[in-house]
């Protein structure tokens, strides 16, 4: 070999090495999942300065709520620890040492927590084993923690419908699964489970009734069941002695029968190792996430970014089979043409969250539009969730951004259903039609937990779902009730007290609540979990009528200022109304559109300090896996995703969205059209001064959403 070839082929070596190791100009850019940190939200907010309120003995904040576990997006199955079962949780709280079980269903919050299974050795006569965040790992479609008590190492990975265990025991001589069925986040009515063959076993948990097939690597020795009725009692497998590799235990779940399940476990996991599931998983969730691509901003505010993205696509979740059969709103099993959804969390997620999904996951939007249909067909009405009537917004948002390819006339007079015929969707319809108002009445001491109408907030919110039908309307050409909706959407007005500036409780006959205090917080006494200075702003759909209310520019400035800077009064104790700027609650819902409230009178300078303030200090405290206030489904993630790529969605049944300073120099965004949008911010400031859309100056802060349709640079100057 001379020396020339011999050189050249030691370049190309080192060349290679240094790619190998990431040392050269050339290595791969990080993936945007390795920005994904699933334990965000799991850990416990306590600064009172923060809170607004010391924490009562033996609470802990809503905050975060989240769980950390493995989950694909929009998925049946998220198979996550649990560390204690009470159902105003996730289950899993980061400052918990002991795990008692992996369950394989879960919203964030409140409720569900299928199927506890736990492997175990000589466990003793407690269930559950103490653990390490040292040991423990977690990133999009995988967990791994180490048992520390049983000597055993879990890893979890799952499928839509499936979950895939695998257990690496220390001590091979006695291994154990629990199979925890009388517990759950939910209540558990009833539970059985019965071994199928030497491999494998069948069941089925009720209260959120769901069944369930597992298929081992290892024989079962014995299935020991503990039947104390169907609120008690549990089953145990022991293995067959002999194998030395790890246990691996496949399970799939149906919300209609044991024989789905098991159809669901053989189509989707079949003969897949772990490994090739958890690729798969993986693999999902980077081709979703990196349709966002950022330049610039922090690697806290890049995490950030990306583990609320990604908790933004968990929710709603799937409900049907891999055969297409679901058990509809009536508990019948029916078959269709589309993927069906539980009901999304509407009082949280037409915000923002609702869109977000749609912009990201357009196919889905559309299964859960048909999924409400689907309810509605079954039940007279569509869904509502919890308070007001915002399938509305939702369901117009998605159809004015061109997802339109479901059944839109026959979903419209659903809507319209909603809005003019007294039932459960609208509580005090009548009253809201007849007065243009809801009352509620004069209670000489009420307190937090004082039950009345939420007067105040179903008016405002009803008046803004009134405003989504019309939209609705007027596209379909329904003059009459596009000009009967629009009138009643100015309903909010009814509520507002010009003598205090304040929206105010009403009596039947009309005059105002006599017991009035701004500051007190209740959860249905006039308003829903806020006080009057929280729903005080909310007219997204007539910002310039509510601003007209408060005696126009000057007078709204000033009331706005006093949200922000009247110290809250910490005696005044809701569980929910916590995160505290001024009177403003970051912790929950119904003032979320008041920071970007500013940009209506020509202030965005303020709304830009209130939105940094929360985004670089509110988001990620303490030891960075804090949260202001309960993930509600991913409300909460959402705002700070689109606030975070500065394009709010300030009334979201409207197709346009309000600019903000983006947190990053440059966004890429691949739209679901194939097309690509560019948001540029140059410059470290954060007072906009322009925005320009496709190199044209825009006139106003609102931008189209025929962005998204076909794609286009704005340009965001700043000073």
């Amino acid at each position: 070999m001379n020396f020339k070839t011999w050189k050249k082929n030691v370049l190309n070596i080192t060349v290679l090495l240094l790619l190998i190791s990431g040392g050269g100009k050339a290595q791969s850019q990080k993936k945007v999942t390795g920005y994904v940190n699933p334990f965000i939200g799991t850990s416990a907010l306590t600064d009172p300065k923060i809170l607004g309120y010391k924490l009562p003995e033996g609470w802990r904040a809503w905050s975060g709520l989240t769980f950390p576990g493995s989950s694909v997006p929009n998925a049946m199955v998220q198979l996550s620890p649990m560390t204690k079962y009470q159902p105003a949780g996730a289950g899993y709280e980061y400052e918990d040492s002991v795990i008692v079980s992996f369950t394989h269903t879960n919203k964030g919050h409140w409720n569900l927590g299928n199927i506890p299974i736990l492997p175990m050795t000589k466990p003793g006569a407690k269930f559950g084993s103490r653990f390490s965040h040292k040991q423990e790992h977690a990133e999009p479609g995988f967990y791994q923690v180490s048992l520390s008590d049983y000597g055993i190492n879990v890893s979890l990975t799952s499928t839509l419908r499936t979950g895939y265990h695998k257990y690496e025991f220390k001590d091979a001589g006695d291994r154990q699964i629990l199979f925890d069925l009388a517990k759950a986040l939910s209540g558990v009515r009833g539970w059985n489970i019965e071994q199928v063959n030497s491999k494998e076993l069948k069941g089925f948990q009720g209260g959120e009734n769901v069944y369930f097939y597992v298929k081992l690597n290892t024989e079962i020795r014995e299935l020991y069941k503990k039947d104390e009725g169907e609120r008690s009692g549990y089953a145990v497998i022991h293995l067959a002695d002999g194998n030395k590799g790890p246990v691996e235990l496949k399970i799939g779940l149906s919300f209609v029968s044991q024989e789905n399940a098991k159809e669901n476990l053989e189509k989707e996991l079949g003969n897949k190792t772990f490994e090739q599931v958890r690729t798969e998983a993986s693999r999902t969730w980077e081709s979703l996430l990196s349709a966002i691509q950022v330049k610039g901003g922090t690697e806290k505010q890049k995490v950030m970014l990306y583990s609320c993205l990604y908790r933004s696509l968990l929710w709603p979740a799937l409900r049907s089979d891999v055969n297409g059969q679901y058990r509809d709103a009536k508990r019948e099993i029916v078959k269709s043409d589309f993927n069906y959804y539980t009901e999304p969390s509407l009082w949280d997620t037409y915000r923002n969250k609702d869109v977000l999904l749609g912009l990201m996951t357009p196919g889905i939007t559309l299964d859960v539009i048909k999924s409400m249909k689907d309810v509605g067909d079954k039940t007279g009405s569509i869904p509502t969730f919890f308070h007001g009537d915002h399938g509305a917004s939702s369901i117009a948002g998605a159809y004015l951004r061109g997802i339109d390819n479901f059944d839109i006339r026959g979903t419209y007079e659903l809507l319209l259903k909603n809005a003019n015929v007294p039932g459960r969707a609208r509580p005090y319809l009548q009253e809201y039609m007849d007065k243009g108002f809801i009352s509620d009445p004069d209670i000489a001491k009420p307190h937090v937990e004082t039950k009345a109408k939420a007067g105040v907030s179903k008016t405002l919110e009803y008046s803004y779902d009134d405003y989504s039908v019309a939209q609705i309307a007027k596209k379909l050409g329904d003059t009459a009730n596009y000009r009967k909706l629009m009138t009643r959407s100015k309903n909010y007005k009814h509520m507002f007290d010009p003598s205090t500036r304040f929206m105010r409780g009403r009596l039947e006959n009309g005059e105002w609540i006599k017991n009035f205090n701004p500051e007190y917080p209740y959860y249905e006494y006039m308003y829903r979990e806020a006080n009057a200075w929280q729903v005080s702003f909310f007219a997204p759909h007539d910002m310039p009528g509510l601003i007209e209310l408060y005696g126009g520019a000057k007078g709204f400035e000033s009331k706005l200022d006093s949200l922000f800077t009247l110290p809250w009064n910490p005696k005044y104790i809701a569980r929910n109304v916590e995160t505290m700027i001024g009177q403003y609650c970051q912790g929950n819902q119904p003032d979320h559109e008041a920071p970007f409230a500013y940009m209506f009178i020509g202030k965005p300078e303020k709304t830009q300090k209130i939105l940094d303030h929360i985004m670089n200090d509110l988001y990620g405290m303490h030891d960075g896996l804090t949260l202001s206030g309960m993930d509600d489904a991913g409300e909460m993630s959402a705002w700070y995703v689109l606030s975070a790529l500065g394009l709010y969605t300030f009334s979201a049944t409207d197709p346009e969205y309000l600019v903000t300073a983006p947190l990053f120099d440059e966004i890429r965004w691949k739209t679901s059209t194939g097309k690509t949008l560019l948001i540029k911010k140059p410059g470290k400031g954060r007072v906009i001064t322009s925005v320009k859309v496709n190199g044209t100056e825009n006139k106003g802060l609102f931008v189209s959403h025929d962005l998204f349709r076909n794609g286009g640079e704005i340009l965001v100057t700043t000073r």
